[in-house]
């Protein structure tokens, strides 16, 4: 039975490297994948692209990409075996029951990565219903300069100073973003 799958962490954890590592892992084997990442993401547009220099095409989505259509249209004509979804974030809810139904009425597994919540926080859409749907939830691991568990994803403003209000989506690296434990991030914010 296919099942969905939702990879999540922090920034830096090493999402899309382990995307792409399972993605070879099927294509070693003479697999059939399809990769997505978010056209949101402008950085690497059409790309998904790890931190050590790990790459692969992906069609790219947004809010209004019906990946149930599209997936079973492509499985039609060139049978798919995986499929494999990087900042999972940005799905909708909609999207995310699209992604379960793949699971079940096409008989794939659907592996999707992102982050779980943002610089406050709090939830991303497309991560509440992933938490809240899928088979396997599977925690990666960053870790803070502290050396425990990175959780939390502090934002940094121009001035390399965290960010404390703001869009929820705001496209950027190391940059722009820092991963810590939830004790340094809470210390970041009340300084």
């Amino acid at each position: 039975m296919a099942k969905l799958y939702f990879y999540y962490a922090s920034m830096n954890a090493g999402k899309s490297a382990t995307l792409l590592q399972a993605d070879f892992n099927y294509r070693e084997r003479g697999m059939a994948t399809m990769l997505w990442t978010a056209a949101l993401d402008t950085r690497s547009a059409g790309k998904i692209r790890s931190r050590i220099g790990l790459e692969a095409d992906a069609r790219l989505y947004d809010r209004e990409t019906d990946l149930l259509g599209d997936v079973r249209g492509v499985h039609r004509s060139s049978p798919l075996d995986c499929v494999l979804l990087d900042e999972g974030q940005f799905l909708t809810s909609a999207q995310v029951w699209q992604l379960a139904a793949i699971a079940d009425d096409l008989g794939l597994p659907v592996l999707c990565y992102g982050l779980r919540t943002d610089f406050r926080g709090e939830l991303f859409p497309g991560s509440a219903a992933l938490l809240g749907i899928a088979d396997a939830l599977v925690e990666l691991k960053a870790v803070c300069h502290c050396g425990r568990k990175a959780t939390m994803n502090l934002r940094l403003d121009a001035d390399g100073e965290p960010a404390r209000e703001g869009a929820q989506t705001e496209i950027g690296g190391n940059e722009s973003y820092v991963a810590l434990c939830r004790r340094h991030f809470r210390a970041a914010l009340n300084d």
